[in-house]
């Protein structure tokens, strides 16, 4: 009996090759689980799994949760994945430079994500996650994210706000001492700023450079992704002469200093560089239309550049949309 029990624990399920998601029910027993899967033609012996879970105690152990058996797993693995809970891992990507409500689609496009949030405001959404007043633009960490089916589009947020606010902590605490900015937000509001000026990783801390020394000379920054975020659902794709005319409280070619809030989640290279600007003497740069900058350290060798490089330069383009990563 001993033997004929050891062999039908370690015989393999019958799965096919690609293997089987299995989905245990909150309450559900050994013996219903075991029965269920003789019925699925997965387990050939249902008593030898039931008595041996019985017997060593992890009947009443068992994880509830979506698992994924692999071919070749046995019932013997398979006690031991239900009694550590080793549930299936789904994951969201959130990108750097997407706005909140790009970070709230993809949220409510997952498969695996349940929704808890639908139609509610920024306002709410804040207050449910535990940040009640705080403005959520940028607050989130751009980042990919491991949680089982069933996590809650409020367990999601919260993680992501609460790493940013992690991350921010422990970098303003390591800032360099020219970084003149007087809060950890200010940081943040900046790095956003460069998330969206540069997809040039090298050239993060020299924007950076030229933004705080605007700043600390009085300088309005002058940086059309403020303009296009204060201009809302009303920028079409083309920033044009009038919309740089057109005042709100982002459009820093009109009003000095930093806007309110940030723009988009910054990712960790673009609030390091903020942190960590490289030194210079640059106080302007305009875009060459392949990506990269051209820096000026005068306002004339800047008037040369923009004749040379502005006409050139393709309408502003709006973020890509967030893709479905549900399982």
């Amino acid at each position: 009996m001993a033997l004929e029990w050891r062999a039908a624990l370690d015989r393999p399920l019958s799965l096919p090759e690609e293997g089987l998601t299995y989905v245990v029910a909150p309450g559900r027993g050994i013996g219903d689980i075991a029965r269920d899967l003789r019925d699925r033609g997965v387990l050939r012996s249902p008593h030898w799994l039931e008595w041996s879970a019985r017997l060593g105690g992890e009947a009443g152990r068992l994880k509830a949760g979506e698992y994924h058996l692999r071919l070749g797993t046995t019932p013997r693995s398979l006690l031991t994945a239900l009694v550590a809970g080793r549930v299936v891992q789904h994951s969201l990507t959130l990108v750097e430079g997407w706005t909140f409500p790009y970070v709230l689609e993809a949220v409510r496009r997952h498969g695996a994500i349940r929704e808890t949030l639908a139609g509610l405001s920024p306002e709410v959404v804040m207050e449910r996650i535990g940040e009640p007043g705080v403005h959520p633009e940028g607050r989130f960490l751009p980042e990919t994210y491991l949680f089982p089916r069933g996590t809650t589009d409020v367990e999601v947020l919260r993680r992501a706000y609460r790493d940013m606010a992690t991350l921010l902590a422990q970098a303003w605490q390591g800032r360099e001492a020219q970084v003149r900015l007087k809060t950890p937000d200010e940081a943040l509001v900046l790095a956003s700023i460069i998330e969206k000026e540069t997809g040039q990783p090298a050239e993060r801390p020299r924007i950076a450079g030229v933004l705080l020394r605007r700043l600390q000379r009085g300088m309005p920054l002058q940086v059309d992704p403020t303009v296009i975020y204060g201009l809302g659902d009303r920028f079409d794709g083309n920033l044009r002469r009038q919309d740089l005319a057109r005042d709100t409280p982002y459009n820093t070619y009109l009003r000095p200093g930093l806007p309110p809030t940030p723009i988009a989640m910054p990712g960790r290279a673009s609030i390091q560089a903020v942190l960590h600007p490289e030194e210079g003497a640059s106080l302007f740069y305009v875009a060459r239309g392949d990506g990269s900058h051209v820096f000026s350290v005068s306002l004339e060798e800047h008037q040369r550049a923009v004749a040379r490089y502005q006409l050139r330069r393709g309408p502003e383009k709006s973020e890509p949309r967030p893709t479905d990563t549900g399982r």
